[in-house]
């Protein structure tokens, strides 16, 4: 038996009293009200705890328990979500090229959803992190199209189609990614690489992000970082559990998990060089 999501539940935890259409303007709205409300963290990578990628409790996680997830899990919410309203969405893979090498062989650690609308199709992605999508962009390549941050853009070469963003006045490509609609099974495969690999950075380090009106936070490890849409970014090391921990409560809203290990883990991040 299929799961129905609870939209209004959903819509409570976004803080999101608007109109609700399978329309353009739902979209960006939220799209953006999810990357603020639902902060990408991986908690439960460090402490081992397995991801599932099965709604009920991606659901239950994200919107009853006030955690947050990473990219599998942000997206495959807000794709069940979509769904719900009434909108025609498909998930799609990406490769990862952020802070690497445009020419980076990579695997395909990252999902995002396209959506058809009116004979357009549109591009939406709440599970980047530090560079989540705060809008929807236009299957269009060649084109700076605005966000509730910074300016985004597409490049397509073939078959191939690469996400840019305009940070500090440079285009910085976050992956590349095909067109090809995927299955459930092929989120389930790379989902159990990213959480389980010995050699994935989100079983090592810490990582927390959302996205405001007119910033970006994020932490990783012991940096806590503000990036305003138009300023200097500002950084400072945190010290001790206690204070990571009311960080992570205070600034990403995350209802912390009451788990064994999690003091240890937090223990062990190391400082910023």
């Amino acid at each position: 038996m299929s799961h129905a999501i609870d939209l209004n539940a959903y819509l409570r935890r976004l803080r999101y009293g608007g109109p609700v259409a399978p329309d353009i303007t739902t979209l960006r709205a939220l799209a953006t009200a999810h990357v603020a409300a639902i902060p990408f963290e991986n908690l439960d990578p460090l402490l081992r705890v397995p991801v599932s990628l099965e709604p009920d409790v991606v659901e239950r996680k994200l919107v009853h328990e006030g955690r947050g997830g990473y990219c599998f899990e942000q997206n495959r919410l807000f794709l069940e979500v979509l769904k719900a309203i009434g909108f025609e969405v498909s998930g799609l893979i990406a490769r990862v090229l952020w802070m690497q090498p445009e020419d980076a062989q990579t695997a395909q650690t990252h999902m995002l959803l396209r959506i058809e609308l009116d004979g357009e199709s549109w591009l939406a992605d709440v599970g980047f992190g530090s560079m989540a999508l705060s809008g929807a962009l236009r299957l269009q390549p060649d084109t700076q199209q605005p966000t509730g941050n910074e300016p985004f853009r597409l490049l397509n070469l073939g078959a191939d189609w690469r996400m840019q963003s305009l940070v500090r006045g440079e285009w910085k490509t976050l992956y590349r990614f095909d067109l090809q609609p995927r299955q459930a099974i092929d989120y389930v495969v790379a989902n159990h690489y990213t959480s389980t690999f010995p050699g994935s950075h989100f079983l090592h380090g810490l990582i927390a992000a959302r996205t405001l009106a007119d910033r970006r936070i994020g932490l990783r490890n012991r940096e806590f970082a503000v990036h305003p849409t138009d300023g200097e970014s500002v950084r400072r090391t945190l010290h001790g559990v206690a204070e990571i921990k009311q960080v992570l409560q205070e600034q990403f809203g995350i209802r912390l998990p009451a788990h064994a290990e999690l003091d240890r883990r937090l223990a062990a991040l190391p400082t910023p060089a």
